[in-house]
């Protein structure tokens, strides 16, 4: 089985977080943490500032790293660096996303997440309660 290296910002401002949904491909419609495949030679910082300039024209700053995710979908493994994100900007438009949406704890789950992208959850109200 192949695997795909993939990096996902999870972009805080105050006490929510930026989530997208997917406006293309089998799991269109689905949400995920921005971000995406990582070009050889880069790092995932790099790969990540890149994906966020090319998704959403915003530049960020990449904080730190939260946690590493592995994932078997059905035709692929899946290892995604996930990294705690903020703008340094307010500006954002959605270049490949059909929507966008602030989630604060008590909204984390009122999406539907791709499955890679919802194990972060449980991870994702720690850091949100602990502030």
């Amino acid at each position: 089985m192949k695997t795909i290296e993939v990096v996902a910002a999870i972009i805080r401002r105050g006490d929510k977080l930026l989530a997208t949904q997917r406006g293309y491909g089998e799991w269109k419609d689905y949400w995920e943490w921005p971000g995406g495949k990582r070009e050889p030679g880069e790092t995932p910082e790099q790969a990540l500032a890149r994906e966020i300039q090319e998704e959403l024209d915003a530049q960020i700053s990449v904080d730190k790293l939260l946690t590493t995710i592995d994932w078997d979908y059905p035709d692929f493994h899946l290892t995604m660096y996930c990294f705690i994100c903020s703008l340094q900007s307010e500006s954002l438009h959605l270049n490949e996303h059909e929507a966008a949406r602030w989630l604060g704890l008590e909204d984390l789950h009122s999406v539907c997440w791709l499955p890679a992208d919802l194990q972060l959850l449980p991870l994702l109200e720690q850091e949100l309660s602990s502030r």
